[in-house]
């Protein structure tokens, strides 16, 4: 039997952190909403309070969690769930955003680096620089680049 596979993040800001997810993760997108402009409200809403309250979603329930989703479908749903307790430990589990994998040895490191100062820019914070770069999103969450 064949099973989807979903990312969980557990969080205290589910909408700091989906949202650097989202510029991390270029053609990820809320559901609803168009790739190309992944934070807009989906089509049809000015505000994603106009949706929450056309969902039926009480305003304390708000920002519980939050999903995105891939614009292709290939990549996994990735959930963010607002959770009490901070985060207090190294991941076990973590993210590799490979982005030198279909360049040529020598620009592998210019590309690194690049993507690393793309990210800093949205919120991360370097770690460290190995053969790969480790960083930390807005809350913490180690990932590193490929």
């Amino acid at each position: 039997m064949a099973y989807d596979l979903h990312l969980v993040f557990d969080c205290a800001d589910v909408d700091l952190v989906s949202r650097f997810w989202l510029v991390a993760l270029e053609g990820y997108t809320y559901p609803g909403c168009p790739p190309d402009d992944p934070a807009r409200p989906p089509t049809g809403f000015a505000t994603w309070e106009e949706w929450a309250d056309a969902q039926g979603i009480p305003e304390d329930q708000r920002y519980l969690a939050r999903t995105i989703v891939d614009s292709t479908g290939k990549r996994p749903d990735i959930f963010f769930n607002a959770v009490p307790e901070p985060k207090t430990v190294k991941n076990r589990v973590h993210l590799d955003i490979a982005v030198s994998r279909t360049v040529p040895a020598e620009e592998s490191e210019a590309r690194k680096e690049a993507e690393a100062e793309r990210l800093i820019a949205a919120g991360a914070t370097l770690v460290s620089r190995t053969h790969l770069l480790v960083l930390r999103d807005p809350e913490g969450n180690e990932f590193c680049i490929t």
